[in-house]
C-alpha cells in the first residue's frame, strides 16, 4: 500500500487503544483515515475474532470506502470488508469490517444493544454532526457504560470541536494527524456578489477553465442549481470539457462517471452538492469553485413542519471544500464571496439535531427506554421544544402511551426503516388490506419527485403513482429506486400481493400526515384549512382545488399559509372512518359579524379542522351570551336608543359624575355597560338573535331595572327630566354636559326673574334662549341681568326679522307666549 499521512500516527492510535476505550482522531483531509484506520486496527489483540463497524454519513462514501479497503486486501467487497446501507448489503458471516450509513447503526443497537461480537465502533466524518451519528454515539456510550465496558469507540473527523467530543467520551485522549494537503491558493471576490447564483457560478467555472489546469469541482446548494449551471455550461463549454453532476440521488452510473478520471485530452467539471465535501477523493481535481451555500432542513416545532432553506456554509465546511483542490497536488479555490464575508461565517455547521425533524429520534429514544433522553450523553441535547413536538406527534400516531413508552403499534412502526409517519401509514394500511399501496406511496414520498424536470406541474399524488406503475415519461433511475424501496418494504412487512388503487391514495397521506388533512375554506378557491391549524394554498391551476377535502404531503413549510406541492383527494367518510376516535363534537353559539346574527351549530372537528356542522337551537343563556358579545363588537350604538332611554342615561351619569349621589349609584358609562351586557341586557333579549331584532328592545326598561325604587325617586328629584317654563311648557333638560342646558324660545321666558336650578338647588341650569326659528340668541345663567342689559339689543335686532312675534319693551311684565301676535 502506498504511504499516507495517517500512517505516522497509527502506532500511537494502537497504543492509546490498548489502555483506553475511547479515542478522538483528528486528521486533515486526504490523510487516509477512512480507509487506513480500520485495516490498521483489524489485527489488534482486542479485535481478533471480532468485528468493527464504521459509520459513514453518506451512502456513496460508504460504498467507495468499503470497496477501496477490500481492494487493499486483494478481495472483493463483501468478504473481510463489507457495507450495509439502506436497500443494499454486502455482508457475509466472515465480514469483520462493516461500513454502515444513515440509521443502520441505530437499528443494529436497537436489535442487539450489547453489540455482541463487535469490538470497535468508528464514527467517521463526525464533524458533519448528522443526527444519526449523534444518536448512535449516545446509544453506544450508554451500551458501553451499562452493557459492554470492553466496547471501544473511535470518533474521527477532519474539522471538529475536539474538546466537546472528548468530554462526552469521558475526556478521551486525542490523536492528531497533520495530513498531506498540498497548498491551495484561495481567490475571493472583491465586491459583495449580487444577482442570480447560477450565472455567477457558471462564469467562475469558465474563468477557472481558462486560468487553471486540471479538473474542476463546483459546489452548489442542491440539484436545482446543479441542473441550471449544467445547462449554462453545456451551451458554452468547449467539446474537450465534460460536464458531470454529483449528488446523493443521482444514479450509480452518473456518480461513477463523475468520480472516474477524465480521459486523456479531456477535462471535467463536476457540479456537486455537499456530497463531495468529505471522504471522496476525486482524481484529477485541482480547482474548486465554491458557491458558499448549502441546503439545510429547518424544523418549526410550532407548526410541526420542516422546510429546506439555503444558508451560507460554515468556515469549517468552506475549509473542507477548499481542501478538495489540494488532495493530489497544489490547487486553487475560487470562493464566490468576499474576505469580509468569510470572517463573518459561523465556525462550525449547526448540528442537525438542533434543527431537524426529531420524530425519528423520539421513536428511537422511546425504543431505547429513555423517552426524554435522560441519562444519555449527547454532545448537543435535542432542543426541548422540538422533542416535545415530536413526542406529541408520536402520541397522536399511537406510537407512545401517556408515559412516553413504546406501544405495540409503536414497536411495529420502529421495526420499519422509514420515517415514523410512513411507518405508521404502512402498518395501518396493512391492517386495512392496503399495505402494498402504502409501500409504493412510502417509496414515492421518500425519494425525489418522480416527475421533477419532466414538464409536469401537477401536484396530485395520483400522477406520480400512475407514472410509477406505467414507467413512462419519468426519471428511470428514480423509478427503479422507488420500486426497489417498495419491494423491500413489502418484504419486511410480509405483504404478498398488490392491493389498493388510486382511490385510496388520500387515505395513505392522511395516515402519514394526519395534521395536514385539509378542508376547503368556504368559497375561497384553492385555500384550505389544515387540521394542524395552518392554512394551505394550492396553485391556482390545480384541479384539486375543486375537492372539499384533501390529504397533503408536501408543503413549503413557511408562513401561516403554506404552499402545497403534493396532495391527494380524500373523502369525508374516509376521513371519519380513519379518525373518528380523535374527533370531537361540540355545540358552538357565537356572534357572526358577517351575518350580524347569532350562529348556533353542532360541529364535528379533527383538531383545528371542522369536518361538518349543522344548525341547532341554542339555550337562552347561550343565545344571550352570544348576542351580548355581538353588541359588544358592534358597540352601544347598535342598541335602539330612543329619547327616553338616552335622557334617562344622561341624567343618571350627570349625577354620578357630579358626585351628587352615593358610590353605589348604578354606573351607566359606555365602559361599564359594555362590560356588563349579559347582566343588564340579557334578561330583556328574549329570543332576539339578530341585529335587526334589537329594535324590539325596550331599552328604557332595561336601564331602569338597574335602579331601586329609592334611586328612581332620587333621580327624578335631583335631575328632573324637564323644567316647566312660564308658558307652562315642560322643556327637556340636556344633561350631557358638565352644566345642564335648557334650550327654550325667548318669548316663553317673559316674566321669569329667577334662573332655574337642579341638584336640589346646587347647580344652576344654563339657559339657551332661542329665536322663533329655534336659533340661539343668548346664553345666560342670570335672567334678570339678561333682561336688563342684553335684551334691548336683541329686541332691536329681532323686531325687524320677526315682526309677527312679540318683543315687548319690558319683558319682565310681559305675558309669556308660544304664539305670534294677534292681528
Amino acid at each position: 500500500m502506498k504511504p499516507l499521512p495517517i500512517d505516522a500516527v497509527l502506532p500511537q492510535l494502537r497504543e492509546v487503544f490498548r489502555s483506553t476505550p475511547n479515542v478522538v482522531l483528528s486528521a486533515a483531509p486526504g490523510a487516509g483515515k477512512t480507509t487506513r484506520v480500520p485495516l490498521a486496527l483489524l489485527e489488534e489483540e482486542w479485535l481478533k475474532g471480532k468485528r468493527l463497524i464504521m459509520l459513514e454519513p453518506r451512502r456513496l462514501a460508504a460504498q467507495r470506502a468499503a470497496r477501496y479497503m477490500a481492494s487493499q486486501l486483494g478481495e472483493d467487497v463483501g468478504a473481510t470488508v463489507g457495507y450495509r446501507i439502506r436497500g443494499d448489503s454486502r455482508i457475509v458471516r466472515s465480514t469483520r469490517i462493516e461500513v454502515v450509513t444513515e440509521g443502520v447503526l441505530t437499528r443494529m443497537l436497537h436489535q442487539q444493544p450489547d453489540l455482541a461480537g463487535v469490538a470497535l465502533l468508528i464514527f467517521d466524518e463526525f464533524h458533519e454532526r448528522s443526527i444519526h451519528a449523534d444518536t448512535g454515539l449516545a446509544f453506544a456510550l450508554d451500551a458501553q457504560a451499562n452493557l459492554r465496558d470492553d466496547l471501544r469507540i473511535l470518533v474521527m473527523s477532519a474539522t471538529l470541536d475536539g474538546l466537546a467530543v472528548s468530554r462526552v467520551l469521558g475526556n478521551a485522549p486525542a490523536v492528531k494527524s497533520e495530513g498531506r494537503e498540498f497548498p491551495v491558493t484561495t481567490r475571493y471576490l472583491q465586491f459583495t456578489p449580487d444577482g442570480p447564483l447560477e450565472p455567477r457560478v457558471a462564469a467562475a467555472a469558465r474563468r477557472a477553465l481558462r486560468e487553471e489546469a486540471g479538473d474542476i469541482l463546483v459546489f452548489l446548494p442542491g440539484q436545482r442549481e446543479i441542473r441550471r449551471v449544467e445547462a449554462l455550461l453545456t451551451e458554452e463549454t468547449h467539446v474537450d470539457v465534460n460536464i458531470h453532476t454529483l449528488y446523493g440521488e443521482a444514479g450509480a452510473e452518473a456518480q461513477e462517471a463523475a468520480l472516474a478520471p477524465a480521459r486523456k485530452g479531456q477535462r471535467k467539471v463536476i457540479l456537486s452538492s455537499s456530497i463531495a465535501e468529505t471522504s471522496l477523493t476525486i482524481d484529477g481535481v485541482r480547482v474548486v469553485v465554491d458557491s458558499g451555500l448549502a441546503r439545510s432542513a429547518r424544523f418549526d416545532p410550532r407548526r410541526g413542519m420542516s422546510g429546506l432553506v439555503t444558508i451560507p456554509v460554515s468556515a469549517a465546511v468552506a475549509d473542507q471544500r477548499r481542501g478538495r483542490a489540494g488532495r493530489q497536488g497544489p490547487g486553487v479555490c475560487y470562493r464566490l464571496w468576499t474576505e469580509e464575508q468569510h470572517r463573518a461565517l459561523a465556525p462550525f455547521p449547526l448540528p442537525e439535531i438542533q434543527a431537524a425533524d426529531l420524530a425519528p429520534l423520539a421513536l428511537d429514544l422511546a425504543r431505547w427506554g429513555a423517552p426524554e433522553g435522560d441519562g444519555l450523553r449527547f454532545i448537543d441535547p435535542p432542543p426541548a421544544a422540538h422533542l416535545a413536538q415530536a413526542r406529541h406527534l408520536m402520541r397522536s400516531l399511537d406510537a407512545l402511551d401517556s408515559q412516553g413508552r413504546l406501544t405495540a403499534h409503536g414497536t411495529a412502526m420502529a421495526d420499519l426503516p422509514v420515517h415514523p409517519r410512513l411507518a405508521n401509514m404502512i402498518v395501518r394500511a396493512h391492517e386495512r388490506g392496503l399495505g402494498a399501496l402504502a409501500c409504493e406511496v412510502a417509496g414515492l414520498l421518500e425519494d425525489r419527485d418522480l416527475l421533477r424536470g419532466k414538464g409536469n406541474t401537477d401536484i396530485d399524488l395520483a400522477a406520480r403513482w400512475h407514472a410509477l406503475r406505467s414507467g413512462s415519461g419519468v426519471d428511470r433511475t428514480v423509478r427503479d429506486r422507488v420500486r426497489a424501496e417498495a419491494r423491500r418494504l413489502r418484504e419486511l412487512t410480509g405483504i404478498k400481493k398488490s392491493e389498493g388503487g388510486e382511490e385510496s391514495l388520500g387515505v395513505m397521506l392522511a395516515l402519514a400526515y394526519p395534521e395536514r388533512v385539509a378542508r376547503r375554506r368556504g368559497g375561497a378557491t384553492g385555500r384550505y384549512q389544515m387540521a394542524g391549524g395552518t392554512g394551505a394554498l394550492l396553485p391556482e391551476w390545480s384541479l384539486l382545488a375543486r375537492e372539499e377535502f384533501l390529504a397533503i404531503a408536501d408543503v413549503d413549510g413557511v408562513g401561516t399559509e403554506v404552499r402545497v406541492f403534493l396532495a391527494s383527494p380524500l373523502g369525508k367518510q374516509e376521513l371519519v372512518d380513519l379518525y373518528s376516535d380523535r374527533m370531537t363534537v361540540n355545540d358552538e353559539v357565537f356572534w357572526s359579524p358577517g351575518e350580524e346574527a347569532v350562529v348556533a351549530r353542532r360541529i364535528r372537528r379533527l383538531d383545528a379542522l371542522i369536518i361538518d356542522e349543522q344548525a341547532v337551537t341554542p339555550s337562552d343563556d347561550a343565545l344571550h351570551a352570544a348576542m351580548a358579545e355581538g353588541v359588544r363588537m358592534m358597540g352601544l350604538a347598535s342598541l335602539p336608543w330612543r329619547r327616553g332611554s338616552e335622557s334617562f342615561r344622561s341624567r343618571s351619569e350627570w349625577l354620578r359624575r357630579q358626585g351628587l349621589v352615593p358610590d353605589d349609584w348604578p354606573d351607566l358609562s359606555d365602559e361599564h355597560l359594555l362590560q356588563t351586557l349579559r347582566e343588564w341586557l340579557g334578561p330583556f333579549l328574549g329570543r332576539i338573535g339578530r341585529r335587526a331584532g334589537l329594535e324590539q328592545l325596550d331599552l328604557d326598561e332595561a336601564l331602569r331595572s338597574r335602579f331601586s325604587f329609592q334611586q328612581m325617586k332620587a333621580l327624578d328629584r335631583l335631575a328632573p327630566e324637564t323644567l316647566t317654563v312660564p308658558t307652562g311648557s315642560r322643556i327637556h333638560i340636556d344633561y350631557t354636559h358638565a352644566q345642564p342646558i335648557l334650550a327654550v324660545r325667548l318669548q316663553e321666558m317673559f316674566g321669569q326673574s329667577q334662573t332655574a336650578t337642579v341638584g336640589e338647588g346646587k347647580v344652576k341650569v344654563l339657559i339657551h334662549l332661542l329665536s322663533p326659528a329655534g336659533r340661539p340668541l343668548a346664553v345666560t345663567q342670570d335672567l334678570p341681568s339678561f333682561w336688563k342689559n342684553a335684551y334691548p339689543e336683541v329686541r332691536k335686532e329681532m323686531r325687524g326679522r320677526y315682526p309677527r312675534h312679540h318683543w315687548p319693551e319690558n319683558p319682565m311684565e310681559a305675558e309669556p307666549t308660544r304664539r305670534v301676535k294677534r292681528k
